[in-house]
Protein backbone atom coordinates (compact mmCIF):
# COMPACT_ATOMS: atom_id res chain seq x y z
CA UNK A 1 0.00 0.00 0.00
CA UNK A 2 1.03 3.72 -1.05
CA UNK A 3 -0.17 6.34 1.67
CA UNK A 4 0.71 10.29 0.40
CA UNK A 5 3.25 11.71 2.43
CA UNK A 6 1.39 14.05 5.09
CA UNK A 7 4.09 16.62 5.18
CA UNK A 8 5.32 16.49 1.44
CA UNK A 9 3.63 15.91 -2.11
CA UNK A 10 6.21 12.52 -2.03
CA UNK A 11 4.77 9.09 -1.59
CA UNK A 12 5.26 6.88 1.62
CA UNK A 13 4.89 3.56 1.82
CA UNK A 14 3.99 2.16 5.15
CA UNK A 15 3.97 -1.44 4.80
CA UNK A 16 8.03 -1.33 2.58
CA UNK A 17 8.94 0.84 5.96
CA UNK A 18 7.76 -1.34 8.07
CA UNK A 19 9.21 -4.32 6.85
CA UNK A 20 12.55 -2.47 6.63
CA UNK A 21 12.18 -1.35 10.52
CA UNK A 22 11.88 -5.24 11.66
CA UNK A 23 14.38 -6.30 9.31
CA UNK A 24 17.01 -4.11 10.58
CA UNK A 25 15.26 -5.53 14.34
CA UNK A 26 15.59 -8.96 13.78
CA UNK A 27 19.57 -8.47 12.40
CA UNK A 28 20.22 -6.38 15.81
CA UNK A 29 18.86 -9.02 17.86
CA UNK A 30 21.00 -11.90 16.05
CA UNK A 31 23.84 -9.40 16.14
CA UNK A 32 23.40 -8.72 19.91
CA UNK A 33 23.18 -12.83 20.93
CA UNK A 34 26.04 -13.62 18.85
CA UNK A 35 28.28 -11.53 20.83
CA UNK A 36 27.33 -13.06 23.87
CA UNK A 37 24.30 -10.95 25.13
CA UNK A 38 21.92 -13.47 27.12
CA UNK A 39 18.43 -11.82 26.04
CA UNK A 40 18.23 -7.98 23.86
CA UNK A 41 15.11 -6.02 22.99
CA UNK A 42 15.33 -2.92 20.17
CA UNK A 43 13.27 -0.61 19.22
CA UNK A 44 13.78 1.29 16.01
CA UNK A 45 11.95 3.84 14.44
CA UNK A 46 11.12 6.25 11.60
CA UNK A 47 8.97 9.54 11.64
CA UNK A 48 8.48 12.62 9.11
CA UNK A 49 6.63 15.78 10.43
CA UNK A 50 5.64 19.09 9.36
CA UNK A 51 5.37 22.52 11.56
CA UNK A 52 4.29 25.68 10.74
CA UNK A 53 4.03 29.06 12.70
CA UNK A 54 2.79 32.09 11.42
CA UNK A 55 2.88 35.41 13.48
CA UNK A 56 1.15 38.84 12.30
CA UNK A 57 -0.02 37.14 9.01
CA UNK A 58 3.71 36.89 8.10
CA UNK A 59 5.72 32.87 7.77
CA UNK A 60 7.66 32.92 11.49
CA UNK A 61 8.64 28.82 11.37
CA UNK A 62 8.62 26.73 8.43
CA UNK A 63 10.08 23.23 9.93
CA UNK A 64 10.18 19.71 7.73
CA UNK A 65 11.54 17.00 9.83
CA UNK A 66 12.27 13.65 8.93
CA UNK A 67 13.88 11.30 12.04
CA UNK A 68 15.17 7.37 12.14
CA UNK A 69 17.25 5.77 15.01
CA UNK A 70 17.06 2.47 17.09
CA UNK A 71 17.71 2.06 21.14
CA UNK A 72 18.86 -1.38 22.23
CA UNK A 73 19.43 -2.57 25.49
CA UNK A 74 21.71 -6.10 25.85
CA UNK A 75 21.36 -8.27 28.74
CA UNK A 76 24.53 -10.39 29.98
CA UNK A 77 22.37 -12.25 33.19
CA UNK A 78 21.26 -9.80 34.84
CA UNK A 79 23.80 -6.77 33.92
CA UNK A 80 22.68 -4.30 31.44
CA UNK A 81 23.91 -2.48 28.72
CA UNK A 82 21.96 -0.07 26.29
CA UNK A 83 23.06 2.34 23.01
CA UNK A 84 20.95 3.94 20.52
CA UNK A 85 22.16 5.64 17.15
CA UNK A 86 20.42 8.22 14.64
CA UNK A 87 22.08 5.87 11.67
CA UNK A 88 21.04 2.85 10.66
CA UNK A 89 23.42 1.72 8.37
CA UNK A 90 25.28 -1.07 8.89
CA UNK A 91 28.74 -0.22 10.22
CA UNK A 92 26.58 2.17 13.10
CA UNK A 93 24.22 -0.28 13.79
CA UNK A 94 27.28 -2.91 14.64
CA UNK A 95 28.88 -0.36 16.81
CA UNK A 96 25.62 0.41 18.67
CA UNK A 97 25.76 -3.07 19.35
CA UNK A 98 29.37 -3.43 19.99
CA UNK A 99 28.75 -0.53 22.70
CA UNK A 100 25.64 -2.34 24.41
CA UNK A 101 27.68 -5.49 24.83
CA UNK A 102 30.37 -4.02 26.70
CA UNK A 103 28.73 -1.24 29.05
CA UNK A 104 26.43 -4.48 29.75
CA UNK A 105 29.90 -6.37 30.85
CA UNK A 106 30.95 -3.82 33.06
CA UNK A 107 27.41 -2.72 34.71
CA UNK A 108 26.48 -4.19 38.09
CA UNK A 109 24.12 -6.84 37.84
CA UNK A 110 20.42 -6.07 39.04
CA UNK A 111 17.74 -9.14 39.61
CA UNK A 112 15.05 -6.89 38.32
CA UNK A 113 16.76 -6.57 35.31
CA UNK A 114 15.25 -8.38 32.09
CA UNK A 115 13.15 -9.26 29.71
CA UNK A 116 9.31 -9.23 30.46
CA UNK A 117 7.98 -13.00 30.94
CA UNK A 118 7.69 -14.59 27.44
CA UNK A 119 3.76 -15.34 28.21
CA UNK A 120 3.10 -12.21 28.68
CA UNK A 121 4.11 -10.35 25.64
CA UNK A 122 1.29 -9.57 22.95
CA UNK A 123 -0.10 -12.29 20.74
CA UNK A 124 -2.99 -10.03 18.90
CA UNK A 125 -2.74 -6.71 17.00
CA UNK A 126 -6.22 -5.09 16.65
CA UNK A 127 -6.29 -2.47 14.01
CA UNK A 128 -6.62 1.04 16.33
CA UNK A 129 -7.00 3.12 12.92
CA UNK A 130 -4.42 5.43 14.19
CA UNK A 131 -2.99 5.49 10.64
CA UNK A 132 -4.75 8.55 8.23
CA UNK A 133 -1.71 10.15 6.23
CA UNK A 134 -3.18 13.07 4.15
CA UNK A 135 -2.26 15.58 1.59
CA UNK A 136 -0.83 18.82 3.95
CA UNK A 137 1.96 19.97 2.17
CA UNK A 138 3.55 23.71 3.41
CA UNK A 139 1.18 25.75 1.22
CA UNK A 140 -1.88 24.00 2.72
CA UNK A 141 -0.23 24.33 6.14
CA UNK A 142 0.61 28.08 5.97
CA UNK A 143 -2.89 28.98 4.54
CA UNK A 144 -4.63 26.89 7.73
CA UNK A 145 -2.39 28.77 10.15
CA UNK A 146 -2.78 32.15 8.33
CA UNK A 147 -6.68 31.27 8.60
CA UNK A 148 -6.81 30.33 12.15
CA UNK A 149 -4.61 34.09 13.35
CA UNK A 150 -6.83 35.73 11.25
CA UNK A 151 -10.29 34.44 12.67
CA UNK A 152 -8.02 35.68 15.96
CA UNK A 153 -7.12 38.99 15.10
CA UNK A 154 -10.46 40.05 13.68
CA UNK A 155 -11.59 41.48 17.08
CA UNK A 156 -10.49 45.20 17.78
CA UNK A 157 -9.87 43.96 21.27
CA UNK A 158 -7.12 41.66 20.22
CA UNK A 159 -3.88 43.71 19.87
CA UNK A 160 -1.22 41.43 18.99
CA UNK A 161 -0.48 37.43 18.50
CA UNK A 162 2.07 35.19 18.97
CA UNK A 163 0.84 32.70 17.08
CA UNK A 164 -1.07 30.35 14.96
CA UNK A 165 0.85 26.81 13.98
CA UNK A 166 0.21 23.93 12.19
CA UNK A 167 1.77 20.38 12.78
CA UNK A 168 0.96 17.06 10.93
CA UNK A 169 3.39 14.13 11.23
CA UNK A 170 3.41 10.16 11.53
CA UNK A 171 5.89 7.84 13.03
CA UNK A 172 6.36 4.44 12.52
CA UNK A 173 8.09 2.07 15.42
CA UNK A 174 8.96 -1.25 15.79
CA UNK A 175 9.84 -3.14 19.22
CA UNK A 176 11.65 -6.48 19.02
CA UNK A 177 13.07 -9.01 21.65
CA UNK A 178 15.16 -12.16 22.23
CA UNK A 179 11.87 -13.72 23.13
CA UNK A 180 10.85 -13.89 19.24
CA UNK A 181 8.53 -11.46 19.52
CA UNK A 182 8.33 -8.64 16.91
CA UNK A 183 5.39 -5.67 17.60
CA UNK A 184 4.73 -2.83 14.88
CA UNK A 185 3.32 0.28 15.53
CA UNK A 186 2.08 3.37 13.18
CA UNK A 187 0.39 6.40 13.74
CA UNK A 188 -0.47 10.09 12.27
CA UNK A 189 -1.37 12.90 14.07
CA UNK A 190 -2.36 16.82 13.64
CA UNK A 191 -2.63 19.44 15.58
CA UNK A 192 -3.15 23.34 15.53
CA UNK A 193 -3.09 26.08 17.70
CA UNK A 194 -3.24 30.15 18.50
CA UNK A 195 -1.36 32.27 21.14
CA UNK A 196 -3.29 35.93 20.85
CA UNK A 197 -2.89 39.20 23.38
CA UNK A 198 -5.57 41.72 24.37
CA UNK A 199 -5.03 44.97 25.67
CA UNK A 200 -2.28 47.40 26.38
CA UNK A 201 0.00 48.76 28.85
CA UNK A 202 -0.80 46.91 32.22
CA UNK A 203 -3.91 45.69 30.95
CA UNK A 204 -2.55 43.16 28.94
CA UNK A 205 -3.57 39.18 29.04
CA UNK A 206 -2.77 36.50 26.74
CA UNK A 207 -4.58 32.88 26.25
CA UNK A 208 -5.07 30.19 23.26
CA UNK A 209 -7.05 27.58 21.63
CA UNK A 210 -5.95 24.59 20.25
CA UNK A 211 -6.73 21.02 19.11
CA UNK A 212 -5.28 17.53 18.23
CA UNK A 213 -6.76 14.33 16.01
CA UNK A 214 -5.51 11.59 14.53
CA UNK A 215 -7.02 12.61 11.18
CA UNK A 216 -6.96 15.79 9.17
CA UNK A 217 -10.28 15.96 8.92
CA UNK A 218 -11.51 15.62 12.63
CA UNK A 219 -9.51 18.53 13.30
CA UNK A 220 -11.77 21.75 14.21
CA UNK A 221 -12.05 24.63 11.69
CA UNK A 222 -9.74 26.82 11.34
CA UNK A 223 -11.88 29.73 12.24
CA UNK A 224 -12.85 28.04 14.98
CA UNK A 225 -9.46 27.89 16.64
CA UNK A 226 -8.72 31.44 16.41
CA UNK A 227 -12.25 32.85 17.66
CA UNK A 228 -11.92 30.37 20.52
CA UNK A 229 -8.96 32.00 21.37
CA UNK A 230 -9.62 35.28 21.18
CA UNK A 231 -12.71 34.58 23.19
CA UNK A 232 -10.70 33.08 25.82
CA UNK A 233 -7.73 36.26 25.50
CA UNK A 234 -11.05 38.88 25.65
CA UNK A 235 -13.06 37.77 28.70
CA UNK A 236 -9.30 37.51 30.72
CA UNK A 237 -9.19 41.59 30.34
CA UNK A 238 -9.65 43.74 33.43
CA UNK A 239 -8.31 40.48 35.69
CA UNK A 240 -7.75 41.77 39.63
CA UNK A 241 -6.77 39.99 42.90
CA UNK A 242 -9.60 38.70 45.23
CA UNK A 243 -9.23 38.41 49.10
CA UNK A 244 -7.61 35.17 50.69
CA UNK A 245 -9.48 32.92 51.69
CA UNK A 246 -11.25 29.13 51.66
CA UNK A 247 -13.49 28.27 48.72
CA UNK A 248 -14.43 25.71 46.37
CA UNK A 249 -12.10 25.67 43.13
CA UNK A 250 -13.38 24.43 39.70
CA UNK A 251 -10.94 23.84 37.33
CA UNK A 252 -11.22 23.50 33.98
CA UNK A 253 -10.59 20.09 31.69
CA UNK A 254 -7.07 21.70 30.80
CA UNK A 255 -6.19 22.21 34.74
CA UNK A 256 -8.00 18.94 35.45
CA UNK A 257 -5.55 17.12 33.41
CA UNK A 258 -2.67 17.90 35.67
CA UNK A 259 -4.51 16.71 38.49
CA UNK A 260 -5.03 13.30 37.34
CA UNK A 261 -1.31 13.47 35.75
CA UNK A 262 -0.10 13.51 39.17
CA UNK A 263 -2.15 11.21 40.57
CA UNK A 264 -0.56 8.80 37.88
CA UNK A 265 2.52 9.79 38.95
CA UNK A 266 2.25 9.08 42.35
CA UNK A 267 1.55 5.50 41.57
CA UNK A 268 3.97 4.64 39.11
CA UNK A 269 6.29 2.60 39.68
CA UNK A 270 9.74 4.18 39.53
CA UNK A 271 8.22 6.35 42.48
CA UNK A 272 7.31 3.93 44.47
CA UNK A 273 10.43 1.85 44.82
CA UNK A 274 12.70 5.14 44.99
CA UNK A 275 10.18 5.69 48.02
CA UNK A 276 9.52 8.99 46.70
CA UNK A 277 5.45 9.20 46.70
CA UNK A 278 3.25 10.00 49.12
CA UNK A 279 0.51 7.45 47.81
CA UNK A 280 3.31 4.26 48.56
CA UNK A 281 1.26 1.34 50.01
CA UNK A 282 -2.05 2.96 49.17
CA UNK A 283 -3.70 0.59 46.66
CA UNK A 284 -6.48 -0.75 48.29
CA UNK A 285 -7.28 2.23 49.67
CA UNK A 286 -10.48 4.83 49.86
CA UNK A 287 -9.05 8.10 47.81
CA UNK A 288 -11.57 9.08 46.43
CA UNK A 289 -15.32 9.67 46.78
CA UNK A 290 -17.47 6.60 46.24
CA UNK A 291 -18.52 7.28 42.78
CA UNK A 292 -15.57 8.50 40.94
CA UNK A 293 -14.27 6.19 38.50
CA UNK A 294 -11.15 6.48 36.44
CA UNK A 295 -10.36 4.12 34.00
CA UNK A 296 -7.60 2.95 31.65
CA UNK A 297 -8.82 1.50 27.64
CA UNK A 298 -5.77 1.21 25.23
CA UNK A 299 -7.45 0.24 22.89
CA UNK A 300 -9.87 2.54 22.05
CA UNK A 301 -10.04 3.09 18.33
CA UNK A 302 -8.33 6.05 17.04
CA UNK A 303 -7.28 7.19 20.70
CA UNK A 304 -4.49 9.91 21.49
CA UNK A 305 -2.96 6.92 23.48
CA UNK A 306 -4.00 3.12 22.21
CA UNK A 307 -1.37 0.73 21.19
CA UNK A 308 -1.49 -3.16 21.61
CA UNK A 309 1.24 -3.52 23.45
CA UNK A 310 3.34 -1.36 25.83
CA UNK A 311 7.23 -0.38 25.67
CA UNK A 312 8.50 -3.75 27.06
CA UNK A 313 5.87 -5.89 24.27
CA UNK A 314 3.22 -6.79 27.27
CA UNK A 315 -0.10 -6.99 26.13
CA UNK A 316 -2.17 -3.98 27.09
CA UNK A 317 -5.64 -4.28 28.63
CA UNK A 318 -8.38 -2.59 30.05
CA UNK A 319 -8.43 -1.29 33.61
CA UNK A 320 -9.94 0.83 36.53
CA UNK A 321 -7.01 2.51 38.07
CA UNK A 322 -9.98 3.84 40.87
CA UNK A 323 -13.09 1.81 40.94
CA UNK A 324 -15.83 3.20 43.53
CA UNK A 325 -13.06 5.91 44.58
CA UNK A 326 -10.56 2.79 45.63
CA UNK A 327 -7.10 2.49 44.11
CA UNK A 328 -6.52 -0.76 42.81
CA UNK A 329 -3.27 -0.70 42.10
CA UNK A 330 -0.23 0.84 40.89
CA UNK A 331 1.56 1.69 37.09
CA UNK A 332 3.61 -0.53 36.43
CA UNK A 333 6.20 -1.74 33.73
CA UNK A 334 8.34 -5.46 34.02
CA UNK A 335 11.22 -3.69 35.83
CA UNK A 336 9.38 -1.46 38.28
CA UNK A 337 6.97 -4.26 39.13
CA UNK A 338 9.98 -6.81 40.02
CA UNK A 339 11.10 -4.05 42.13
CA UNK A 340 8.02 -4.15 44.17
CA UNK A 341 7.41 -7.87 44.33
CA UNK A 342 4.53 -7.55 42.04
CA UNK A 343 2.95 -8.02 38.42
CA UNK A 344 3.96 -5.54 35.36
CA UNK A 345 0.38 -3.99 34.61
CA UNK A 346 1.69 -3.48 31.11
CA UNK A 347 2.54 0.14 31.94
CA UNK A 348 5.92 0.39 30.36
CA UNK A 349 5.68 3.57 29.28
CA UNK A 350 2.61 4.89 30.57
CA UNK A 351 -0.95 5.15 30.79
CA UNK A 352 -3.21 4.78 27.45
CA UNK A 353 -5.81 6.73 27.20
CA UNK A 354 -6.58 7.16 30.87
CA UNK A 355 -10.47 8.38 31.55
CA UNK A 356 -12.16 10.28 34.34
CA UNK A 357 -15.83 9.51 34.01
CA UNK A 358 -18.49 11.69 34.91
CA UNK A 359 -20.04 11.61 38.49
CA UNK A 360 -21.17 13.42 41.60
CA UNK A 361 -24.01 15.50 41.80
CA UNK A 362 -23.92 18.99 38.79
CA UNK A 363 -21.63 17.32 36.54
CA UNK A 364 -23.70 18.34 33.52
CA UNK A 365 -23.27 21.99 35.08
CA UNK A 366 -20.44 22.23 37.16
CA UNK A 367 -20.56 26.26 36.92
CA UNK A 368 -24.29 26.15 37.68
CA UNK A 369 -23.78 23.99 40.76
CA UNK A 370 -21.24 26.65 42.62
CA UNK A 371 -22.65 29.86 44.96
CA UNK A 372 -19.06 31.02 45.22
CA UNK A 373 -16.36 29.37 44.37
CA UNK A 374 -13.49 30.17 41.77
CA UNK A 375 -13.11 28.54 38.55
CA UNK A 376 -9.28 28.07 37.54
CA UNK A 377 -8.40 28.23 33.77
CA UNK A 378 -4.42 28.28 33.84
CA UNK A 379 -2.11 26.84 36.83
CA UNK A 380 1.70 28.04 36.87
CA UNK A 381 4.47 26.98 38.99
CA UNK A 382 6.26 23.63 39.77
CA UNK A 383 4.47 23.88 43.68
CA UNK A 384 3.43 19.96 43.32
CA UNK A 385 5.43 17.40 45.61
CA UNK A 386 4.97 13.78 44.46
CA UNK A 387 6.90 13.07 48.39
CA UNK A 388 4.49 14.66 50.69
CA UNK A 389 1.59 15.47 48.43
CA UNK A 390 1.62 19.06 48.75
CA UNK A 391 -0.04 21.46 46.09
CA UNK A 392 0.83 25.10 45.78
CA UNK A 393 0.50 26.42 42.04
CA UNK A 394 -0.04 30.44 40.94
CA UNK A 395 -3.49 30.43 38.89
CA UNK A 396 -5.96 32.56 36.89
CA UNK A 397 -9.92 32.23 36.41
CA UNK A 398 -12.68 33.83 37.34
CA UNK A 399 -14.61 34.16 40.84
CA UNK A 400 -18.01 32.42 40.56
CA UNK A 401 -21.11 33.85 42.21
CA UNK A 402 -24.46 31.81 42.17
CA UNK A 403 -23.42 29.38 39.16
CA UNK A 404 -21.96 32.80 37.13
CA UNK A 405 -19.09 33.92 36.44
CA UNK A 406 -18.42 37.48 37.52
CA UNK A 407 -15.46 38.62 37.08
CA UNK A 408 -11.74 37.41 36.00
CA UNK A 409 -8.98 37.06 38.85
CA UNK A 410 -4.94 36.42 38.37
CA UNK A 411 -1.55 36.71 40.26
CA UNK A 412 -3.76 33.92 43.15
CA UNK A 413 -2.54 31.11 44.31
CA UNK A 414 -4.71 27.67 44.92
CA UNK A 415 -2.99 25.35 47.72
CA UNK A 416 -4.13 22.43 49.49
CA UNK A 417 -2.99 18.65 49.68
CA UNK A 418 -3.37 16.40 47.12
CA UNK A 419 -4.92 13.74 49.44
CA UNK A 420 -7.26 16.58 50.48
CA UNK A 421 -7.72 17.26 47.25
CA UNK A 422 -8.39 13.92 45.99
CA UNK A 423 -11.09 13.00 48.57
CA UNK A 424 -12.74 16.53 48.41
CA UNK A 425 -13.38 15.82 44.61
CA UNK A 426 -17.05 17.01 44.74
CA UNK A 427 -17.96 16.52 40.82
CA UNK A 428 -16.37 15.00 37.55
CA UNK A 429 -17.66 17.17 34.96
CA UNK A 430 -19.67 15.76 31.95
CA UNK A 431 -17.28 18.46 29.80
CA UNK A 432 -15.01 15.58 28.73
CA UNK A 433 -11.67 16.96 26.63
CA UNK A 434 -10.88 14.68 24.57
CA UNK A 435 -7.70 15.78 22.63
CA UNK A 436 -5.05 13.73 25.09
CA UNK A 437 -4.10 10.97 26.82
CA UNK A 438 -5.33 11.81 29.95
CA UNK A 439 -9.78 12.34 29.13
CA UNK A 440 -11.05 14.82 31.91
CA UNK A 441 -14.10 17.26 32.25
CA UNK A 442 -13.62 20.01 35.01
CA UNK A 443 -13.54 18.83 38.50
CA UNK A 444 -14.36 20.84 41.54
CA UNK A 445 -12.76 20.49 44.73
CA UNK A 446 -15.37 21.12 47.61
CA UNK A 447 -12.35 23.53 49.41
CA UNK A 448 -8.77 25.30 48.87
CA UNK A 449 -6.73 27.76 50.56
CA UNK A 450 -7.04 30.49 47.42
CA UNK A 451 -4.26 32.83 48.59
CA UNK A 452 -4.64 36.59 46.57
CA UNK A 453 -4.51 39.76 48.06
Amino acid sequence: MTDTDISSSNTFDRDMELDRLENVARDILQQAARKGGTQAEVSAHSSQGLAVTVRMGEVDILEHTRDSGIGLTVYKGRSKGHASCADLSEGSIRECVERAIDIASFTQEDSSNGLAEADQLASEFPDLDLWHPSVLDAEAAINRALEIEAAGRSDQRITNSEGASVEAGFGISVYGNSHGFIGRNSGTRYSQNCVLIAGAGENMQRDYSWDSARRLEDLEDAEKTGAEAAHRTIRRLGARKIDTAEMPVLMTPEVARGVIGHLIGAVSGSALYRNASFLKDSAGQQLFPEWLLITERPHLIRGQGSASFDSDGVATRDRNLVDAGVLTGYVLSTYSARRLGLETTANAGGMRNVTLEPGGEGSDSPIKSIDHGLLVTEVMGQGVSMVTGDYSRGAAGFVIENGELVYPVEEVTIASNLRDMFAGIRLAGADIDLRGNIRTGSILIDRMMVAGQ
